[in-house]
Parts: C-alpha cells; structure tokens; sequence
C-alpha cells in the first residue's frame, strides 16, 4: 500500500456509518480507507503496471517511488525544522517559542487518516521518520534554550505510549523548579476520535489522568490537549464525552479542536458550525482550521482557498461569540502559518487578505499581505503577488526581510 491503513475497533464501531446509502462516501469511511482515487493518473497507472507484473521487488520499488514523488515532509521538516544534533532524532524548533518533541514510542495512532500530513512516520521508513528515543536530550536542549515557552508532544499520537513511558517526558514538569521557563505542554492527539478508551477504561487510564494533574497542579503548568476533531459525530458518543469529562474535571486539561477543511469530510459551513457549537458547549475550545498540506493525497482532499475562507466565514456567522476563538482557514507551509482572512478589492483587483499567525521571521506577525484572488488556489505556492507588491517570502518559501513599519 502507499498509504498506511489502521483503523480502531471503537472507530470502526460507532463513528462509520455502516448503513449509509453509499460507504465511500460516509465521512468517517473515507477518513480512514484509502482508495486508488487517491492517486493521481500517473501514479495510479504506476502501481496498476507494477501489480500486473507480479514481481513483489518491482511493486515494492513502485510504492517507495510514488511515496518520494508525494512529499513525504513538507514544510522543510527535515531540512529546516530540526535541530542539527545527533542525540535529537525528533526534535523539531521552528518557530522560537515551541519545540515539537516526537517520543519515539509515540509514532503510531489508533487509527492512521487517510490524509494525515506525516503519513510518513508509519510506513517503516526509518530515514523519513522523526523519532525521539530518549528525553534526557530534549531537556537538556530546552536549558540552552530559555526562549522555548511550550513543548508541543506529537506524533504520531503520544497518547498511544503506555503512561509509565509518557512519564519519561511529563514527570519532571511535576516539579516546578524544573525548566521553569516551560509553561505549557500541549498533546496533539486524535484519541478523543480515534480510542477515548485510553482515558476511561484502559489500564493505566487512571495513571494518565493522574500523571496530566500532577503536571498541572503540582508543577503549575498549563495542560492543553490539542484534539484533532472534524466533525460532530466525534463527540457524540457516550465513550468521547465520558474521555473528555475526566480529561477536563479529573485532569484540569484544556481541550483545543483544530482540523484541516477535507473535501468529502468536513467541507460545510453547517458540519464546522455544529461541531463548534458542539465543542463550546462541551467547554472544548475551537482552536484552528487548516487547510490540506502539499503532501500525500492533497489533490484528493483539498478544498480551493476561496471556498475554504467562504465555509469558515459562513460557519461562524452561524455561532455565538464564545466560538470565535477559532483561527483558519490557515496553512501550516514553509515561512509559517499563514491564515485567510478576507477576499476584497484592492485598488481595482480582487485580492487575498492573509496574515503569519505565526512566522520564522516574527518581524512579519500581525502585518497583512495581499494576493492576487485566485479561485483555483489550495496552497501558498499558488498564489501571485498583487501588480506592485511582493510576496513576504521568496523562491525557497523563506520569509523576506521585513519591511520598515508604519506604526
């Protein structure tokens, strides 16, 4: 397979909608169940070719091919993100405040989506893979880095470690002496979707939720969950509400929602605007939308920024003001995050408004720039310069020097 497939019993259970007049097109089947539809014209005509010659060398050497031709880590993951040491093997530091740390024993999940953007991590490639083996290293980074404020663990999904190896990495954060310039540890999961059980009925469950208060209590560090959430029916089983009731009253975590806008999945104003409403009234945060990364089965699940920008627009204007916390439509590329925040004319010229939500130059934070409006575009590298202006980043994707300010 190009993709990794795995899905969860619980997920396979109660989030597919089995009955559905067609499965393929059930959100939660087509989340997990890669399709030949998800290549394109060449790569399929590849695989087919390779398959009908029943030679297992040829098809293996196909698939590695086709994976190389997807880009595996976008967003100079390898060649920019992490640090140039040895003992860090999956560390990443891109923007000054957050390291992302990949515990090693992390980089599976319950279940793999079908457009997850580090697909990479599960397809036994150890060159591909970021993998921190031990965190001895990590937190003797993080002392000569007195800037780092947050430690982002992902994966993967660290929440599929057995507590006792997620300790290596949450324990020392109990003593508030400790790296005391660390004040968040944010979680990305899906296990809120994919396996809630690993909060409620597991068998370290109640040491999980022991070890996050600790942290929080004991260590006086804010504990965020950034739960990767879609789409309602997520939340609205008996077992994801009772995950999210000991995480938020047992644990005292915060839950942040964020996903990327999928087409097929998510692309109605109506399904964010239920899931947020949903998320609030639960006392989750919505946090981000983000667009489909240029890696994997983009081209199979992207949706246009103009009409992702239109969705999140037409969504919150559907909900109160408690949801506004939400960011997006943004994209996670090269020079940074990179958010849509208007169509308008410009001087005579339809236009993007975008914004860095976040940058690696921190000088472009909070300036707006402008696009030429382009109905097809899904990633930054499609857009144009408005006639006059720049771009903030160059040929590489690097942010620009910043210009002089107005203020």
């Amino acid at each position: 397979m190009v993709f990794p497939f795995k899905a969860s019993p619980y997920y396979v259970d109660e989030l597919i909608d089995w009955d559905a007049e067609d499965l393929r097109q059930d959100p939660f089947y087509r989340l997990v169940f890669p399709t030949l539809d998800m290549l394109d014209d060449s790569h399929r005509t590849m695989l087919e070719e390779a398959h009908a010659e029943g030679d297992p060398k040829k098809l293996i050497q196909t698939v590695e091919q086709i994976r190389a031709d997807l880009n595996p880590h976008p967003a100079g993951q390898k060649l920019l993100n992490a640090p140039k040491e040895d003992t860090l093997t999956g560390v990443q530091h891109k923007y000054s405040e957050t390291v992302l740390v990949f515990p090693a024993a992390g980089q599976t999940c319950h279940a793999y989506c079908t457009y997850c953007f580090r697909w990479a991590q599960f397809i036994g490639d150890d060159e591909l893979r970021f993998a921190q083996k031990e965190a001895n290293s990590l937190f003797e980074y993080l002392e000569r880095h007195e800037e780092v404020s947050d430690i982002l663990m992902t994966g993967g999904d660290p929440m599929v470690m057995k507590t006792r190896s997620l300790a290596q990495y949450l324990e020392p954060f109990t003593n508030p002496s400790f790296l005391p310039h660390i004040k968040n540890i944010r979680i990305g999961t899906r296990s809120l979707s994919f396996w809630p059980q690993r909060f409620t009925t597991d068998s370290d469950s109640d040491e999980v939720i022991e070890l996050l208060r600790r942290v929080r209590e004991e260590g006086g560090r804010h504990v965020a969950i950034m739960a990767h959430l879609g789409h309602v029916r997520e939340i609205s089983t008996p077992k994801a509400k009772q995950a999210i009731n000991r995480l938020q009253k047992e644990a005292f975590a915060t839950i942040r929602s964020q996903s990327p806008v999928m087409r097929g999945i998510n692309d109605d104003a109506e399904v964010w605007a239920e899931k947020w409403r949903k998320e609030v009234n639960m006392g989750i945060i919505p946090y981000y939308m983000f667009m489909a990364r240029d890696t994997g089965a983009q081209a199979f699940f992207d949706v246009p920024m103009a009409k992702a920008h239109q969705i999140y627009s037409d969504a919150l204007r559907n909900c109160s003001g408690l949801i506004r916390t939400v960011r997006g439509p943004s994209m996670s590329c090269t020079p940074g995050k990179v958010e849509i925040t208007g169509v308008e004319d410009i001087m005579g010229q339809k236009a993007f408004i975008l914004r860095f939500l976040q940058c690696r130059d921190e000088g472009w934070i909070g300036r707006p720039f402008f696009a030429k409006y382009d109905p097809n575009a899904v990633w930054f590298d499609d857009l144009e310069p408005l006639d006059g202006m720049q771009l903030p980043w160059n040929e590489d994707g690097l942010p620009r020097q910043v210009p002089k300010t107005i203020y």
